[in-house]
């Protein structure tokens, strides 16, 4: 082959084969240019010192931090778990090349290990494990900028303050800082005012409000370096509808239900029964409360309104106790007090509508007269008197016993009855002088008496019952306007 024609071949290659390398679907140049970016930048690199050409220089380092997602909130141990996505930029003096010289290249991607990083850590973190960020890779820019997105799920340590529980807002602050390097080595800034909430996930519980940021400079205790930090705080509030409806509707309709107790008959035993279960099953919600809520001195809002429920309704038990004695008094009570049959069964009745049965709602029932001091056995008037038979009455028919008859002043005696029990006197059974009237008398005046007494002590009673109606419409209405407000309080608080 003649020499020129082998030249002409060889320009033809080396022509062809940069027309190939300039088609964009072309990329064998780029990777090996990568592959020589890389390997000439960390010819000489060490991934353990701070990337600075002047030691005396603090480093910027710009934090942004982006909330993902609240996983959990629990009060009781106090601990926020939330999915963060924190971006770290930072510039690396070792780390910069000039595009023009590696094909153009103007940033590549490399693992997170093979770079300086700083230990950015949250301060409040609460995990057993302390596990940070995930191994992700940076992103590295030819002006030596690094940008580091890590994706983590942080629990982190939250003051939770239950004192409107379930009307509640908190305020979980996430405070992120150098754990070795201070604020000359290291200049900690958040890069806007505020977290990203672009991409947040709606929780079912809890309403995100803000998350504002702030820079902070704190000297500790135990060094008098500067420790700058960037603190986010979230601002969260409780959304109320779940306990509403599973703990606060249920202890208000219980609360209400708990003075029907009064309204209850006293006769029927169920009283007191009525109130211990009312008593219990607020008992039962009180601790579904206490189980969620942290052993702090400030009490729910919720818990202060069982606290006071339960002590209305232990009253009210209290108080049935105390009227259903009232209402059980016997025969043996002592008369009804002057005071008292005026004040209650006078005006206290009328305002709250306790009637008898026959008595009118207008006025309250005539008493009937009083027995005179001696009956006779014929119905009759008082002693020394005598009436005749009752209208529609027959009279005695004659048979062949002995026969009633007046002797000395019209004296009615029965022949058959001999003398008075226990007493002495003449003996005329078997004659007709009459002479046992007084023994009549008194034997009348006697039965009179016990129905007397009888009727008296049940006046007595039925006054007493009659009080303890009227004290429990009175006690009834009072814990009804008592729960009402308490309720009404409680709410208002709330909102």
């Amino acid at each position: 082959m003649p020499p020129n024609h082998y030249a002409c071949t060889v320009l033809f290659s080396v022509t062809f084969l940069e027309l190939i390398c300039w088609v964009p679907d072309c990329s064998g140049a780029q990777g090996k240019f990568a592959y020589q970016l890389l390997k000439d930048l960390f010819a000489n690199y060490s991934s353990a010192l701070r990337p600075v050409e002047d030691t005396d220089r603090a480093l910027n380092v710009t934090l942004q931090v982006t909330l993902s997602q609240i996983i959990d909130m629990d009060e009781r141990n106090q601990i926020l778990t939330a999915y963060l996505w924190i971006r770290q930029v930072w510039v690396d003096a070792y780390l910069a090349w000039d595009k023009e010289a590696y094909d153009g290249i103007d940033s590549v991607r490399i693992p997170s290990s093979y770079v300086w990083r700083p230990d950015i850590v949250l301060y409040n973190n609460a995990d057993e494990q302390f596990s940070g960020s995930m191994e992700t890779n940076v992103v590295i820019r030819h002006d030596g900028q690094i940008m580091w997105d890590s994706p983590a799920i942080t629990k982190s340590s939250c003051k939770v303050d239950v004192s409107y529980f379930p009307f509640d807002g908190q305020q979980c602050r996430l405070t992120f800082g150098s754990w070795t390097y201070n604020g000359n080595q290291i200049d900690l800034l958040n890069k806007q005012d505020t977290g990203d909430l672009t991409d947040f996930v709606e929780n079912v519980e809890w309403e995100v409000l803000g998350m504002p940021a702030r820079r902070n400079v704190i000297v500790y205790g135990c060094c008098s370096d500067p420790y700058p930090d960037v603190t986010y705080t979230l601002v969260l509030q409780r959304r109320a509808s779940f306990y509403i409806f599973n703990l606060l509707l249920p202890c208000v309709m219980i609360s209400f239900l708990a003075p029907l107790g009064f309204y209850l008959p006293a006769d029927s035993g169920e009283k007191v029964s009525l109130g211990v279960t009312v008593l219990l099953a607020l008992t039962v919600f009180q601790l579904l409360v206490a189980e969620s809520m942290p052993p702090a001195e400030n009490v729910p809002l919720i818990g202060k309104y069982y606290i006071a429920t339960m002590t209305l309704i232990t009253a009210s038990t209290a108080l049935t106790i105390f009227i259903m004695n009232i209402h059980h008094c016997g025969p043996g009570a002592k008369p009804l007090p002057r005071w008292a049959r005026k004040l209650i069964l006078h005006h206290m009745a009328r305002i709250f509508f306790v009637y008898e049965v026959g008595e009118s709602c207008q006025s309250p029932r005539p008493e009937p007269d009083s027995l005179p001091p001696a009956q006779v056995a014929n119905g009759g008037g008082p002693r020394g008197q005598t009436r005749g038979p009752a209208k529609g009455a027959s009279p005695p028919e004659e048979g062949p016993g002995p026969q009633p008859d007046w002797c000395e002043g019209g004296k009615f005696v029965d022949l058959e009855l001999g003398g008075g029990e226990g007493r002495e006197g003449p003996s005329c059974a078997k004659s007709r002088c009459l002479c046992h009237h007084s023994s009549i008398l008194r034997n009348v005046e006697y039965i009179a008496n016990c129905f007397r007494d009888q009727k008296a002590a049940q006046k007595r009673t039925g006054e007493w019952k009659k009080v303890a109606k009227v004290m429990d419409r009175f006690f009834m209405w009072v814990f009804f306007a008592m729960v009402f407000i308490m309720s009404f309080l409680i709410i208002g608080q709330a909102a």
